[in-house]
């Protein structure tokens, strides 16, 4: 069967910038295998499928795959899968819905362009610590960084999920960051969390002005060995802020700059909420662009 699909580049106002996407539409008989395989053939970092919606309520229900795993919530399928929906619906601006494994995720959609679009959604669920960090000797070595190259200011290692458990790792500068590389006989045994492993580097050097952080993300045991831009981790990024006591009660935004390494350069733009010193609300937005669009036979 013929089934149609779309790819973007998400967290990007560009084409061939930001993080690859593959959605594929008409997603209806396909069974989680099928769409495992699809998702390889892809080799995008995710590749989102489209279904009926169970709540009359929403646009759609998403199915998230990386090439190697099904997720329950990511942050650039939704955006980009958001954006592309708006697109489909007539390219005005307006609020909706998709479901997704963690639940029912609201989004907001505006037209950029006669090929893109803005779209930001609200966390469906706030940031949790998730558990210990690792040592300090053993997550730089799992990097391939020295001890000395960890922490900025007083951001110190720390577990969090917003939906994907992830550990988050400052790391002091520019020149550290870029000479991170993951050790395979290591990485998982550090960063396991629920049998995934996944590190979320973030340095307060930027690459480009007027940007907050800059980060890097890598996951290889979900067949991610770099991601170019980590939507759920920027929205666990905002529990990890809010403990930090540099941020006073009310509204914050914050730019996250990644890619930059990988020559896909990403910008996420994080909005978040204190009151009484805790975290009350988050949203993470950016841009997306069509790349292409054609039939995949499944």
């Amino acid at each position: 069967m013929r089934r149609r699909f779309v790819t973007l580049d998400v967290f990007t106002e560009r084409r061939f910038a930001g993080n690859p996407l593959a959605v594929v539409l008409e997603a209806e008989g396909l069974d989680t295998a099928a769409m495992q395989a699809i998702a390889r053939e892809f080799n995008h970092p995710e590749t989102v499928f489209v279904l009926p919606p169970r709540n009359a309520a929403s646009r759609a229900a998403l199915r998230i795959f990386t090439p190697a795993a099904e997720l329950a919530f990511a942050g650039h399928p939704t955006v980009g899968t958001a954006v592309l929906l708006g697109r489909l619906d007539g390219g005005k601006t307006r609020e909706l819905v998709v479901e997704e494994g963690i639940g029912e995720v609201r989004c907001r959609v505006a037209p950029m362009g006669a090929d893109g679009g803005r779209a930001a959604f609200d966390l469906p669920r706030l940031p949790v610590a998730a558990g210990a960090a690792p040592a300090p000797d053993a997550i730089a070595a799992a990097l391939g960084l020295m001890p000395g190259d960890l922490g900025f200011g007083a951001f110190a290692p720390a577990p969090w999920s917003a939906g994907n458990p992830m550990c988050f790792v400052p790391v002091r500068s520019l020149a550290a960051i870029a000479r991170a590389k993951p050790d395979p006989a290591r990485f998982d045994a550090t960063f396991a969390i629920d049998g995934r492993a996944m590190a979320y580097l973030v340095c307060g050097e930027v690459s480009e002005t007027g940007h907050d952080f800059h980060a890097r993300m890598f996951a290889p045991g979900l067949g991610v060995p770099e991601d170019p831009a980590t939507g759920s981790g920027a929205a666990a990024f905002a529990g990890f802020l809010a403990t930090q006591g540099r941020y006073a009660d009310g509204e914050h935004a914050v730019t996250i700059e990644q890619g930059f390494e990988m020559g896909r350069p990403s910008l996420m733009e994080l909005t978040f909420t204190l009151r009484g010193g805790a975290l009350a609300a988050a949203s993470v937005g950016g841009g997306a662009v069509v790349v292409t669009e054609g039939a995949i036979e499944a």
